[in-house]
């Protein structure tokens, strides 16, 4: 079994403000220690279950959080960004029995976490037909398109109640919950606990009750923030600008949705 984990840290326990996402700033540590603990939790948990290769894709910020040393032999770390289309699931493919999220975070426009956003702080919120989607459901696409279930997720109290309705059945640990600014946080070794008990639960038995329906076609709408940028990004081949803040695109085709992220996102 082929496992590749994906993570983040706005969703690892007790992580509530930016400056602990921060590489440059004191409190930040912390937070890479215990996104580092719930990876390692992660894999621990599937290796119980039967892995043979893990791949971790670290997906926040500048890519160079987790510290690999603590990390199982069967595991590769894939750090830093290529600059491709997949972003947070770069090196994801068809060969992988499952993907698995550590520290994800609820959505742009959403209310679920004080650290809601989706892949940069410059939009308002994207939209992906009728649905306000998060990293969760735009990388959760990818391994659609691949066949890949998508069998844990890890995060905030309301990107888990997202995932189990994109996914019904999926494994989730909800290690916080966001209120107002503050965040109400289980304690980081229940959630390592929990997430590795997760883990092995969810990669036992018959993998394809995980696997998610990719769309047949794709209605986006990106709202930003700042107008200037609307306006900017209405360029984009393919493009059409909605109002002075939104823009909107359509295509049939999943890889052009991704492309048009890389560009305008």
């Amino acid at each position: 079994m082929k496992v590749f984990i994906s993570a983040d840290i706005e969703g690892v326990t007790g992580c509530t403000t930016w400056d602990e996402t921060e590489k440059d700033k004191s409190s930040y540590q912390v937070y890479a220690k215990q996104m580092t603990r719930e990876v390692e939790a992660a894999c621990v948990g599937a290796n119980e279950a039967g892995a043979e290769e893990i791949i971790i894709k670290d997906a926040h910020d500048s890519g160079r959080n987790i510290d690999h040393s603590v990390l199982p032999l069967n595991t590769k770390l894939v750090r830093s960004w290529a600059g491709g289309l997949y972003s947070m699931v770069q090196e994801l493919d068809s060969t992988f029995s499952a993907l698995i999220y550590i520290g994800y975070h609820s959505a742009a426009g959403t209310d679920a976490n004080p650290l809601s956003h989706t892949m940069n702080t410059m939009l308002d919120k994207i939209i992906i037909n009728g649905r306000v989607a998060s990293e969760f459901l735009i990388h959760s696409y990818i391994a659609a398109y691949h066949n890949v279930p998508v069998v844990f997720l890890s995060g905030d109290k309301g990107l888990c109640k997202e995932a189990e309705a994109v996914v019904p059945g999926i494994k989730t640990v909800a290690v916080k919950e966001g209120r107002g600014n503050s965040t109400i946080n289980i304690h980081p070794e229940l959630a390592v606990d929990l997430i590795k008990e997760g883990v092995k639960e969810a990669l036992t038995g018959d993998l394809s009750r995980y696997k998610l329906q990719l769309p047949e076609e794709f209605n986006v709408s990106i709202r930003y923030k700042n107008h200037k940028d609307a306006y900017g990004k209405s360029h984009y081949p393919g493009v059409e600008i909605i109002d002075e803040h939104t823009i909107c695109f359509n295509s049939k085709d999943y890889i052009e949705v991704l492309r048009l992220f890389n560009y305008v996102v």
